[in-house]
Parts: structure tokens; C-alpha cells; sequence
């Protein structure tokens, strides 16, 4: 069941009581001459401009609205906080700023971070006054259209084209305060051994010298099953818990499906003799996810997935969600449209997304970000923004696939440069040492490297014309999908699954010159609901599919090739759109893929 309390906070998988949002008024500036360190603005500077955060000063919903290029930001506001106990440590935490981040409280330097899509956290402890309790935080922000650097699809250019979208920097996601006593649990990760009937716990303390007693509490659908404690020592301490309930006859470890979402609640607690230093409340769903043969399989059982891309883009907040709301609504959506999960593209979505996602189970692809020049600076912050996003995230249910890369976007001669394989291929290894537990889909869309399947991107207009290609997949794999080679050179097809991982890009025509779309534009509602059934009915017959994704869920900027415009009205009704993509229409599969 979706907790609303816990829905609000910034991160309900991570969940600290007491936290206090930072959102709202933050002074601002411009930076556009880089001289705000020179002249000490950390120190104090007269602002003349407000911004809201978390809304990047491009969107609307920031009351600034220039989509204008500007290398150099400055935020800084005052805040306050209750009394606290004397050992008491105070932590300042941003969910994500685009892209490098320089912070300090009351004019000391309090910590940096780099990397425009994943979370960080000061200390502000050292900086501040028990006595006053009132800080000043001042953030420097630094961004630009480099091209080695991961931007997904913000255009590296001022003006925005094809499928490219206003470029979102600085602060775009949530600030906020946390409290903890003496020690703090940076980082919890969760490994469900469901076959076992375990789940494995690894904490990452943000002190090395922790030496103490983790309290723990596991419940299910509010009840308690089960408490514990363990004894830990060192930064890093692991130990397992008991999942399954004892029972001669019925398997008592609940299963996480998108058909029955079922999630184990978990409290840890850290104490130093009588001292309680943290306490986190988290959660788990009990599922595996694997390949075997040609067949996906989802808890030992065939799956087969019915996706949506989904940008996250909103006409007047950008890549911030508006509120949680709308990405409940979004979510809801997908599910009434008859799909059973989304491509999350080229984009690190807000918590809040997954831990939605998580309870009403929706299947999610998450994606890096691209950038899109090969070169040492862009492969060096493309890794180590990866592992950051899969730290952050390793924990959802909802996450069956990584994609590390779309389409060779950054690897552009990815085909034939064997450089270029090696670097592709090393994501494959890195996610797999970081997280077996899950796919991976390498080079999503064509010139396929390793992976765990083949991810192919086709945009043909006629649905006959599309189900042909498909019917002979060994062929297909020696040869194009929209003019690209289905695998790089070297690699060879194994009988992997394959994916229709994008298909569609429907566009109706809105009179607009700038919109663009793949084909030519339906001409109307009718038209438009005519060419999307012929295509999905054509894609639900072919027989090997393991599954396939829709382009897309909404239109975004000049992008208008949604099933639903950019303020989510439908394009058409909802319940046919759900017909088109289950085959309930009379466009069914002739065979199952299994």
C-alpha cells in the first residue's frame, strides 16, 4: 500500500523520520563572468533574483524561465532547525544537480560533488551553532553544452531539435535536512535470495570505525514476522535475514510480481550500547529476473513485457516532476493503457517514481544518460555516474533491466572500433560485478554488444512490413534494423531473447512546422487511432518477441509523437489505446512467444 506520508519525502526508500524539506524561495544569481569565488559570494552577496526550488531556472515552474545558456549558478538561502541532543549530526542533502555542484554553510567550503543525475550529501555539523541553530547554505552550480559530459536528452545546443530536448541545470531535484546521532547509514543494500528464502543486508556506515549492535524489524502487509539484532564492526558490516515463515505445505516467502506487488517492510536501527546513533526505514520485494534459452523469466515463469518509453518531461517543470502526484498520475496511466512497465529514457527519475513503481507493480528499465563524444573526460564521468545511479537504486523491485547505452549515442563507432566495444563491453562486467541480479541491455537499439538480450530499435510505419522482418530472427541478426546493423562486429547471436525495444513514434499532425515525429503525421484522432492498431496488432503476432516498447508515453516540446499530449490528455480513448497494446482489438498474437 502507497504510504502518502512517506510518498512526500524525498526519498520513501530510504526513509528517515523527521526530515525537513529545503524546497521553495532559494535567492539566486547568474554567474555568467565566473567571478562569484573571486569576490567571495559564498561569503555574502546581494542577490537580486529568487528562484523555486527544485525547478531549474529554464522551467517555468522556477519563476525565472530563460531557456538562455548559463555556465554559472549561485543559490543560497537561511534555515533553521529544533534543538537537538548533543551528539546530534546535521546532513544537507540535494537528490540531484546539474551538473557540478560546490557547497558551503556559513561561508565554509562544506563539500562538491559532480555528476548531474545522482544524490550527495555535507555535513553541516562542523559549520553551525548549537546555539543559534540557524544556517546559511550557498551552492555554486556549474553546467554546459560539453558533449562529453552525461546529459541524456538535454540538447547540447541553446536551440532544441528532432527528439532533443531544454537542457535542465543546476538544482532540479530535492533538498533537503536529515538528523542522525553520532553515526549515520549512508547506504543500505538489499539483496533478495527469494529461492532461499533470505534477504541479504550490506550497510555503508559514513564512518570507518563503527563498532555496535543493528536492531531490526521485518513486517509484511503491517504485521510483524519477525525481529533481530546483530552485532556489527567495521564501515561496511553484512549479515542475512530469514525471509520464509515455516510452513509443511504452502511456499511462504510472497512473491513480487506486477500482478501481485506484495513488498517486505524493514527498520533497521543502528545502536552504540544504549545509544541509538540512526534509524532507517526501507523496503524489498521478493522476485528474481533472469534469461534462459530465448525466454525471460520472472520468478522461474515466462514474462512477457509490454513497455512504454517514458521522456519524464513536463511543459511547465522540465525534468522535475511537478509534484508526486503527477508521477502517480503518469503511472497510473501506463497501467490503464494496458502496459505492464515503461523505459524510464535517458533519464535518473525522482525516488519517488520507483517507490510507485515498486508498490503498483510496473516493470522499469532504467537508463544512463548519454553523453555523446567518446573521449577519456566523457568515458571517466560516464562510469562513475553509472555506479552512483546503481547504488542509489539496486534496491527496487520494480528495476528488472540496466541500460548503460541507447542507440551507440557516445560510442558512435561502436560497429567496428573495437576501442569503442571495450568500453561498451566494460559496462556490461561493471553492472554485473555491481548487481548480478538483473539484465542488462548494453547498447539498446542496435550495433549490439554483449548483454544479457538484443534490444532492437524499428521505426517502420507499416505493421506487415515490420512482423516480416521479425519472422526469421536469425537472418534479422545479420542484418539492419532502420538502416543500423542489428550486431556490432564480433559479436554473434546465441539465441538470446529479443526485444522490440522501440517501435511506433506515432506523430498526429497539430499544424505546427517545428513538430517532429517518425513517418509521416496521422492526420487526425481517427487516423492516428487507425495507424496504432494496424502497427500493434501487426507486433503482438510476431511469434519471438520477449516483448516490446512503445514510443511514447507523452509528447515533449517538439517531440509530439505521444499517446498522450504534454499536459497527459490521451490522443485518443484510453481503452482503446489498451486494446492496441494487450491485442484485444483483433490484432492478438497468431502464437505465443513461448
Amino acid at each position: 500500500m502507497i504510504d502518502r506520508e512517506k510518498m512526500a519525502s524525498p526519498r520513501p526508500d530510504f526513509y528517515r523520520r523527521g526530515w525537513k524539506s529545503l524546497n521553495g524561495a532559494w535567492k539566486f544569481a547568474f554567474d555568467d563572468k565566473n567571478i562569484g569565488i573571486r569576490e567571495g559570494w559564498q561569503n555574502g552577496h546581494a542577490y537580486e533574483r529568487e528562484i523555486t526550488v527544485p525547478f531549474c531556472y529554464q522551467s517555468r515552474k522556477s519563476g525565472i524561465g530563460e531557456t538562455e545558456g548559463h555556465p554559472c549558478l549561485w543559490y543560497e538561502r537561511d534555515f533553521s532547525w529544533e534543538e537537538q541532543a548533543e551528539d546530534a549530526r546535521l546532513w544537507l542533502n540535494f537528490g540531484a544537480v546539474d551538473y557540478e555542484a560546490v557547497v558551503w554553510i556559513n561561508g565554509r567550503w562544506a563539500g562538491s560533488h559532480r555528476g548531474g543525475h545522482t544524490p550527495f550529501s555535507v555535513e553541516m555539523t562542523p559549520f553551525v551553532s548549537r546555539t543559534d541553530k540557524t544556517a546559511r547554505v550557498t551552492v555554486m552550480c556549474r553546467d554546459s553544452y560539453d558533449t562529453a559530459q552525461p546529459r541524456g536528452k538535454q540538447h547540447w545546443n541553446i536551440e532544441t531539435d528532432r527528439c532533443w530536448y531544454t537542457a535542465t541545470s543546476g538544482i532540479w531535484q530535492n533538498v533537503w535536512m536529515e538528523i542522525t546521532g553520532p553515526r549515520r547509514m549512508e547506504h543500505v543494500r538489499l539483496t533478495p535470495l527469494p529461492d532461499q528464502g533470505e534477504v541479504r543486508v550490506k550497510i555503508s556506515f559514513a564512518e570507518p570505525d563503527v563498532c555496535g549492535e543493528v536492531r531490526w524489524k521485518l513486517k509484511f502487509e503491517g504485521g510483524e514476522i519477525g525481529t533481530g539484532s546483530v552485532a556489527v564492526k567495521g564501515k561496511r558490516p553484512e549479515f542475512i535475514i530469514a525471509v520464509r515463515q515455516e510452513d509443511p505445505i504452502d511456499n511462504t516467502v510472497h512473491l513480487w510480481s506486477p500482478e501481485k506487488p506484495v513488498l517486505y517492510d524493514l527498520e533497521l536501527e543502528y545502536l552504540e550500547g544504549a545509544s541509538a546513533c540512526d534509524r532507517v526505514e526501507t523496503y524489498f520485494g521478493m522476485r528474481t529476473i533472469e534469461v534462459k534459452e530465448n525466454h525471460v523469466l520472472l520468478n522461474h515463469f515466462p514474462l512477457y513485457q509490454r513497455l512504454v518509453l517514458d521522456q519524464g518531461y513536463w511543459p511547465d517543470s522540465l525534468m522535475t516532476p511537478p509534484d508526486g502526484e503527477a508521477l502517480l498520475k503518469d503511472l497510473e496511466m501506463v497501467r490503464a493503457m494496458g502496459f505492464n512497465g515503461v523505459r524510464k529514457h535517458q533519464k535518473i527519475e525522482d525516488p519517488v517514481f520507483l517507490y510507485l513503481a515498486d508498490h503498483m507493480g510496473i516493470l522499469v528499465w532504467e537508463e544512463m544518460p548519454s553523453n555523446y563524444e567518446f573521449c577519456q573526460e566523457g568515458m571517466d564521468a560516464l562510469l562513475h555516474e553509472y555506479g552512483e545511479v546503481i547504488a542509489r537504486d539496486c534496491n527496487h523491485p520494480c528495476i528488472i533491466t540496466w541500460v548503460p547505452f541507447n542507440e551507440s549515442w557516445g560510442i558512435r563507432n561502436v560497429l567496428f572500433d573495437r576501442e569503442q566495444q571495450h568500453f561498451a563491453e566494460t559496462f556490461y562486467h561493471y553492472t554485473k560485478a555491481l548487481d548480478p541480479y538483473r539484465l542488462v541491455s548494453t547498447n539498446d537499439g542496435w550495433e549490439a554488444v554483449k548483454a544479457d538480450f538484443v534490444g532492437i530499435h524499428d521505426y517502420e510505419s507499416d505493421g506487415e512490413v515490420l512482423a516480416e522482418k521479425f519472422r526469421d530472427m536469425e537472418a534479422l541478426m545479420g542484418w539492419t534494423a532502420v538502416g543500423k546493423m542489428v550486431l556490432s562486429e564480433g559479436r554473434s547471436y546465441g539465441g538470446e531473447p529479443v526485444f522490440l525495444s522501440e517501435f511506433g513514434g506515432i506523430a498526429m499532425e497539430d499544424g505546427k512546422k517545428e513538430s517532429w515525429g517518425y513517418n509521416e503525421k496521422a492526420a487526425g484522432p481517427e487516423a492516428f487511432a487507425a495507424r496504432l492498431s494496424k502497427l500493434t496488432g501487426a507486433v503482438n503476432r510476431i511469434g519471438g518477441l520477449a516483448g516490446f516498447c512503445y514510443t511514447q508515453l507523452t509528447d515533449v516540446e517538439q517531440e509530439t509523437n505521444g499517446l498522450l499530449y504534454a499536459d497527459r490528455t490521451p490522443k485518443m480513448e484510453v481503452d482503446r489505446i489498451a486494446a492496441c497494446m494487450t491485442g484485444e482489438d483483433g490484432g492478438g498474437r497468431e502464437e505465443k512467444p513461448f
